[in-house]
């Protein structure tokens, strides 16, 4: 996305021999330390010139930003994107894909926890004919409570996706680029590049892989943070909440009918009314719930259309570099 504020500086800009292949966008947040590593590890699969690397500084903290510009002189296109403010890692990958050139696009993480080793096993299986796979870990690398928010997380993502192999869905992810032509028009503020997928195609796939611990510092992920997001995930792109709140609704209904049924009974078989105020309290107190239940759900829906009707932007770009080889 344009941002009139964007300041481009491009070296060596003479044509490439071979048209560029594959792009591996990473998200790049507070990672200084991890970057000289990742880029090493990178190198096999672009050495040849038909590979590019973009990196998308997600407003980091530490001296990342620094750390990427120092990445050039490489045999292989470098291109480096510095968001003005914190956007989240999905909208950091949204600004690296529309800027990403390649036939294939690859997404990881800027942690090393996805292994550039397993790159040609992700292509493999889309050679295979599908659209999309995901490189699924074959064991969590994480706590107990990361993987359980992890696992609420997925199902969560199959509902808005629809899709049975949501429930393996990864960061580690390889698609065709001509499916970003799904969602080129897609600027709202919140952003699931999984659900974004599903808009081009259902042919989705997954590859076991081997996923490791985090080398350098800690994830950005709580999990607090994966539940948000899971929320925000089911809220922005789907209805399951809404016909949940209609559920919940209706069955109150009949359990109302119900009681109202049960006094009525009593009132004409005993002639006298049902004693107790605190089932009377109870009941008012469970419709009420009920109540402030779906309303809630309601004002999430609102709050989301609010947000979208302000017209804010996912990413915003201040700074552009590319790096490109030699013809």
């Amino acid at each position: 996305m344009e941002s009139p504020g964007r300041v481009a500086v491009k070296w060596n800009i003479e044509p490439r021999r071979a048209p560029i292949q594959l792009s591996i966008v990473v998200p790049v947040y507070n990672s200084e330390k991890s970057l000289p590593s990742l880029v090493v590890r990178m190198a096999p699969l672009l050495a040849d010139g038909r590979g590019e690397l973009i990196l998308v500084d997600d407003a980091s903290r530490d001296a990342s930003w620094e750390a990427i510009r120092k990445i050039s002189g490489e045999p292989w296109s470098v291109r480096a994107i510095r968001l003005m403010r914190n956007s989240g890692q999905h909208a950091a990958l949204l600004a690296g894909i529309r800027a990403a050139r390649g036939e294939i696009i690859i997404t990881m993480d800027d942690d090393l926890q996805h292994p550039p080793e397993e790159v040609p096993k992700l292509l493999e299986k889309l050679a295979e004919g599908f659209d999309v796979v995901y490189g699924t870990p074959r064991r969590l690398p994480h706590s107990v409570w990361r993987n359980l928010a992890s696992w609420t997380t997925k199902i969560v993502v199959q509902r808005a996706m629809g899709a049975e192999t949501a429930r393996q869905v990864s960061a580690f992810r390889a698609f065709r680029t001509s499916l970003r032509d799904a969602f080129a028009h897609y600027y709202g503020a919140f952003v699931s590049i999984d659900v974004l997928l599903t808009w081009g195609t259902t042919r989705f796939a997954a590859v076991p892989v081997e996923h490791r611990s985090r080398e350098v510092g800690r994830s950005n992920y709580t999990f607090r943070t994966l539940i948000v997001h899971a929320l925000t995930m089911v809220t922005g792109f789907s209805t399951l909440p809404l016909r949940l709140a209609s559920l919940v609704g209706f069955c109150f209904t009949l359990v109302g009918l119900l009681v109202l049924g049960w006094v009525v009974g009593v009132f004409l078989l005993r002639h006298g009314s049902v004693p107790g105020f605190p089932f009377l309290a109870s009941i008012i107190a469970i419709f009420s719930g009920a109540q402030l239940f779906a309303l809630g759900i309601v004002g999430e829906y609102l709050a989301r259309m609010h947000v979208r009707t302000m017209g804010r932007p996912p990413y915003t770009i201040a700074e552009e570099i590319e790096a490109t080889p030699p013809a």
